[in-house]
């Protein structure tokens, strides 16, 4: 997880980002949905749209064993991996950003998958949504 404030790598256990001491607790609380509201909540302020996105390359080492993997067939585990932890940082940095913005959630979240094509096997994940404010429905 990175630091909202100073992009700081820090702990996932963390409250408080050890450089800038900013809080960690916004961006833990914000709440993620794929659809346009989330049910029992009702959407009070829109703020905006938020992305966050997260570019990964294997290096010659990951390139060479997913080689390897691609002459026996199915899943390349060495991309899995790396595809995966991009997934997590674009959501994470998503998050950080409408919690910078004072949301308290992100609806219409979508993710998408790009590769760069500059031959050197450079993906770009991207998650946007648009962060709210939302209240309990009474």
């Amino acid at each position: 997880m990175k630091c909202p404030v100073c992009d700081t790598e820090v702990d996932e256990g963390a409250r408080f980002c050890p450089r800038c001491g900013a809080s960690l607790e916004d961006v833990k609380n914000i709440m993620v949905s794929t659809t346009p509201t989330i049910p029992g909540y009702r959407i009070k302020k829109v703020i905006g749209i938020v992305t966050g996105l997260s570019p990964r390359t294997r290096g010659m080492l990951g390139r060479f064993i997913a080689g390897i993997e691609t002459i026996f067939g199915g899943e390349i585990r060495a991309f899995t991996t790396e595809i995966e932890k991009a997934r997590m940082e674009a959501l994470e940095r998503m998050k950080a950003k409408a919690a910078a913005l004072g949301a308290n959630a992100v609806v219409g979240v979508d993710l998408e998958t790009s590769d760069l094509g500059l031959g050197a096997g450079i993906i770009v994940i991207t998650a946007t949504g648009t962060a709210v404010m939302v209240e309990p429905e009474t």
